[in-house]
Parts: C-alpha cells; sequence; structure tokens
C-alpha cells in the first residue's frame, strides 16, 4: 500500500492512498488542477482514481469535489449527513446524484481490493468519520478534524502500519492569536481539533512495534509551525510510559500546501 499527502492543512485537505491496482483519495479540498498535479507527482493521473472517501462536509474538505464530478465522474462515498452538507453547499456546482455512495460508520465496505472501515469522529459537522483503509494484511489510516477522542478511537486504529494523525494547533499560539473568541472555543472544544499535545497522547496510545510512519498532518497556518507539530509530538512519545522512544518510528509533518513524499507500506 501507498500514502501520500498532496495537500493537509486549514486550507484544504487531500491524501491519496492505493494499491497496485485500486487508487483512491480521502477528501478534495482543492482544486481539480492541483489534485491532477499532485497524483502526477506519484505517477498518477485524476483517470485512475477509483473513488473519493469524504471524511465530512467543510469547505477544505470537499472545494473540489463539483470539477471532479463533472469532469471524472469519480464516485464518492459518504455518510448520509456529509451527503446532505454536500448537497446543501453553494460553491460546488451540480454534482451527479448517482456519484454518491452512500456509507455507514462502523460498516466496512469494498472499493475494489481495498477494505475501507469508516470511524466515527467528534466534530463540529454533520456525520463526520475518519478511515482505516485495508490491502491484504497492511493498512493505513487517515485521522483528522477530531477535537477529542475515546477508546473507541484508540481500538479502532490499532495495529496500522502508517498513520496520518491531526497535529491541528498549539494551544498557547491559539490562545494569544487573532482568532475570535468563538472560534478559539470552536477549535479547542470537544468537535473541534486535536492540539499537538493531544495528538502525541492518542499516537501513544497506538504505538507498536509494527508501525512503519506517522505524519502529522491538518496543520493550521494561524496557529501552528511545522516544528513545534514535530518536537511536541515526540515530547509527548518521550514523556509517557510506554516502552518505545521518539526515535524509534519516523515521524513527518505533512505540508499545507505541497506533496509529501510517497510512502510505502
Amino acid at each position: 500500500m501507498n500514502l501520500c499527502s498532496i495537500t493537509s492543512g486549514s486550507s484544504g485537505n487531500c491524501i491519496y492512498v492505493g494499491s497496485d491496482n485500486t487508487h483512491i483519495i480521502i477528501d478534495a479540498g482543492i482544486s481539480g488542477k492541483r489534485i491532477e498535479e499532485g497524483l502526477n507527482g506519484i505517477g498518477l493521473t485524476t483517470s485512475d482514481i477509483d473513488g473519493i472517501l469524504i471524511t465530512h462536509e467543510h469547505s477544505d474538505h470537499i472545494g473540489g469535489l463539483g470539477v471532479l464530478a463533472r469532469k471524472y465522474g469519480i464516485p464518492m462515498y459518504s455518510t448520509p449527513g456529509t451527503i446532505r452538507g454536500i448537497k446543501a453547499s453553494r460553491n460546488l456546482g451540480t454534482i451527479p446524484p448517482e456519484l454518491f455512495r452512500e456509507i455507514q460508520a462502523d460498516k466496512d465496505f469494498m472499493i475494489e481490493d481495498l477494505l475501507i472501515k469508516p470511524v466515527r469522529v467528534s466534530h463540529d459537522a454533520n456525520e463526520p468519520v475518519a478511515y482505516r483503509v485495508q490491502h491484504e494484511e497492511s493498512s493505513v489510516a487517515v485521522v483528522t478534524d477530531l477535537g477529542m477522542y475515546d477508546d473507541y478511537i484508540v481500538e479502532a486504529f490499532q495495529g496500522v502500519d502508517a498513520l496520518l494523525l491531526e497535529a491541528n494547533h498549539d494551544v498557547n499560539m491559539l490562545q494569544v492569536g487573532r482568532y475570535p473568541y468563538y472560534l478559539k472555543q470552536r477549535i479547542l472544544g470537544d468537535q473541534g481539533h486535536l492540539s499537538n499535545e493531544r495528538s502525541g497522547q492518542l499516537l501513544c496510545a497506538l504505538l507498536h512495534d509494527k508501525l512503519r510512519t506517522v505524519m502529522l498532518g491538518h496543520l493550521s497556518a494561524e496557529n501552528n509551525l511545522a516544528e513545534l507539530a514535530y518536537e511536541t509530538v515526540r515530547q509527548e512519545v518521550a514523556m509517557s510510559d510506554n516502552q518505545y522512544k521518539a526515535g524509534d518510528f519516523p515521524i513527518r509533518v505533512a505540508k499545507r500546501s505541497s506533496r509529501s513524499e510517497l510512502i510505502a507500506v
């Protein structure tokens, strides 16, 4: 399996996951042109994409859906609540209704040779999910846009080989920054986003001997820095009481506006 962040951040998200035979993207929050350029960089085209998994209906996750739907006719998989949110958006234009594939959290489904596991997350959207994708014995997870985690989340993502995990903000930068009070409270709340510290704590609960790589994603442009997210997460691992150290596995930071390297699992 392969994992690549085309973009990951508060201004737009699109993550590629695939096997040798099947190619999907998780979210399409950037323009069709930028998605095509990102896929070209890993030897693919948009025409190769077999499906789009949508986490939720916020604009930084669906902004490019209209163009992809009309130009390529790619099936779009999302929960009923997310579909309602997409249809209510005024910025996407017409999306052919036959392209929507309704899914349910906790109900696995297949796209060709990929097993998809949608997982409920706590976020201020209609019916948001994160995704675990498995091919044979390998699995990757994309876990962003959640204000909190619990035993259900920890259990759902145990044993993955590669993990893209939200590290959205530094709490201090957010608190002293220019965002209005209501927005700060939204981000900090249980239906907001994971801070660097909470990201590191969740990672500690998911560490295991065969974890190949961790990519930190969905960083805020206003309230975080790549170096700060990286060091904070490493520090949480170092301070934890588990058997692992931060140097036991590679930690990368996904770029907000450009493609990461292709990670083979």
